[in-house]
């Protein structure tokens, strides 16, 4: 028999990108090959890039990688390269123009085909997910779409609508990968709170993680990517009552002046807003909020900006990132609305909200100094385990480092006293 060629394959963007390469990977497994994730140079005799094609310098990061790969093809090192992806779904027959010496170009949903290319033996067997992660957590992807179109917003464009896997496919993948050792599920969606709203006309998100919080061996639940406008309230009860779904919600705000939230056409007011952070604070004590904020979206005045400015040292977030307004191809601010807020202004806006919150990060996370909170070790680095608390996402929130001395185990939870704190990392002890 003919030995079947190395794979390897490249994930740009975010996690829910990350979900459909470990996908492709296990189909890859499932067939017989033998596939590496994200080399920094190409290992494989193939190479797959799925591509993110969300804002500008996403774009311009994949168009870089593929052409590092194209050369590395023409090199010799490389025998075949696809490129899977959104930049593909949003620009396949620009890309194809433009960068002929890629073999085949597929988008966000058919990147399956590529199996069917490569393989004449491919059968869409049932294949499990290869997790590229820490065994002791996953990205577990409820739904695919947003049906709430945004000004600003290019992920309708390429995601189409809001489509929610079915409830027992989910809780069959968290069955298994509890099997497997994952203790910690990273929930994600485009947009989680509308989970249902397709199937049904009702919002399922809390019976789902509800019934996710039953299955034993589920340590920790978190929830990424709400939106503002009809929020699930059921939600908040799960919160409180399952010790295993995380104090913790990520929940993209965007702005607070009504203004720019009518332009933005963000289907909520500022008052509503306000709302909505005094109910989760009052219903989930001690929750951690993660949200996004923007500035110079088209039309902002020095006025909305400052409105923006007095809420975020209002809402005292304990995760926050920002960034400034993108123009994107397709999108109804595109199209609508001048990119009139200068370069320069963007950038000040920006650098300025963000010293407010990081001066709000290291008041919240020095009172922690002295609290004792339960840890999970990701990692070795250094003089240091690397660990989080229920309040921490990997990868975008603040770590907790312990010496490297004491004797821990990788993926195990320990109880560990809050030593120090710095801007946004903790300093621990399990030595309680």
């Amino acid at each position: 028999m003919n030995k079947k060629p190395d794979i390897d394959i490249v994930t740009l963007g975010c996690s829910k990108n990350l979900v459909d390469s470990e996908t492709l990977m296990g189909l890859f497994e499932a067939h017989g090959y033998h596939v590496t994730h994200d080399a920094e140079v190409p290992q494989g005799e193939i190479a797959i890039i799925n591509t993110c094609g969300f804002i500008e310098d996403a774009k311009q990061e994949s168009i870089d990688t593929i052409l590092q790969f194209v050369q590395a093809k023409e090199e010799g090192r490389l025998k075949k390269l696809y490129v899977m992806g959104c930049l593909s779904e949003r620009y396949l027959s620009d890309l194809e123009r433009e960068i002929p010496e890629v073999d085949g170009w597929y988008g966000k949903f058919n990147y399956r085909e590529i199996l069917q290319e490569l393989d004449s033996q491919f059968s869409p067997a049932i294949a499990h997910r290869h997790i590229t992660t820490p065994r002791h957590y996953a990205y577990l992807k409820i739904a695919e779409g947003c049906d709430r179109h945004c000004a600003y917003c290019a992920i309708p464009i390429i995601t189409g609508r809001h489509q929610s896997r079915p409830m027992q496919e989910i809780l069959n993948e968290v069955r298994y990968l509890v099997s497997q050792g994952t203790k910690e599920f990273q929930v994600i969606a485009q947009e989680l709170t509308y989970y249902g709203v397709d199937i049904d006309g009702k919002q399922h998100i809390a019976e789902l993680i509800e019934q996710m919080a039953d299955i034993e061996g589920v340590e920790w639940i978190r929830l990424h990517y709400a939106y503002p406008a009809h929020f699930p309230w059921d939600l908040l009860r799960v919160m409180r009552e399952k010790k295993n779904v995380c104090n913790y919600l990520d929940i993209a705000l965007q702005h607070i002046s009504d203004h720019m939230l009518q332009r933005m056409q963000r289907h909520v007011t500022k008052e509503e807003t306000y709302e909505l952070l005094r109910r989760l604070r009052r219903e989930v004590p001690g929750i951690h909020i993660r949200t996004t904020l923007m500035v110079g979206f088209p039309g902002e005045t020095d006025e909305d900006f400052r409105e923006l400015v007095e809420f975020t040292k209002w809402a005292r977030f304990e995760r926050m990132g920002a960034f400034a307004y993108s123009e994107e191809d397709g999108t109804y601010s595109a199209s609508h609305y001048p990119d009139d807020v200068p370069q320069e202004v963007k950038r000040q806006r920006l650098d300025k909200l963000m010293r407010v919150q990081q001066n709000i990060s290291a008041e919240i996370e020095g009172a922690k100094v002295g609290q004792t909170l339960r840890v999970v070790i990701d990692r070795k680095e250094g003089d240091y385990w690397i660990a989080r608390t229920e309040f921490c996402s990997p990868e975008v929130d603040p770590e907790v480092l312990i010496a490297a001395d004491e004797n821990l185990q990788t993926g195990e939870f320990y109880d560990a006293r809050i030593t120090d704190a710095e801007e946004f990392d903790l300093y621990a002890t399990t030595r309680i």
